[in-house]
């Protein structure tokens, strides 16, 4: 099944670009067929309609509340039919209608539940990773739910935190298995091998 994508995000959209360069590959079956911004002018937004991508941004500082903001996200993505919905950096909470609970998934650059949560971001993450001193991190994808950074895992990746690493040593290796971790996931909803079951997902034959 060819699975339809709307890309939440907020930044450079690099995320964004890993999934239109795999589409394009051929090595993931599916159609991103719109992107919104909660800030409007960044990159991502670029990369989208340079992709031919409808793009449209939703600053979350025009709403004076999460209901009003999360209300403009859910039309515009109700808007478009889409079978997935897939966050990208996009640091905005929406309150999804528990019709998008299941899909609605999230990449977050550590090994959740560590370093999460509202203001664990980008570098943010990785420099507390650093400065914690683990030994190991990652990144995970997890079904998103009405909370920042929870939600069932579908997949985690792992990478060394090695002596001397500086948090970019550390945000470079991680954005590594992101890029795979992503597209695995997405290929898993796409052939209906993810189940929810107790907040936990369980991967099917």
């Amino acid at each position: 099944m060819k699975v339809k994508i709307a890309v939440l995000l907020s930044g450079g959209g690099t995320t964004l670009k890993n999934l239109i360069d795999r589409i394009a590959e051929g090595s993931l079956d599916a159609e991103i067929i719109c992107v919104l911004s909660s800030k409007p002018g960044v990159k991502g937004l670029a990369i989208a309609r340079e992709a031919g991508i409808p793009a449209f941004a939703v600053p979350r500082k025009a709403y004076e509340t999460v209901d009003e903001f999360s209300t403009a996200i859910t039309e515009l993505v109700d808007r478009y039919e889409v079978d997935l919905v897939c966050l990208a950096g996009f640091l905005s909470l929406w309150r999804m209608p528990e019709r998008y609970y299941g899909r609605v998934m999230n990449i977050h650059p550590a090994l959740i539940p560590l370093f999460c949560g509202k203001g664990f971001y980008g570098h943010r993450v990785h420099k507390a990773v650093v400065e914690s001193g683990v030994k190991v991190t990652g990144c995970t994808v997890h079904f998103a739910d009405n909370r920042y950074d929870t939600g069932p895992i579908i997949l985690q990746r792992t990478v060394p935190v090695n002596p001397g690493d500086t948090p970019d040593d550390v945000a470079a290796r991680v954005f590594v298995e992101e890029c795979e971790a992503y597209p695995e996931a997405i290929r898993l909803f796409a052939a209906g091998r993810l189940e929810i079951v107790e907040n936990q997902v369980r991967i099917k034959p």
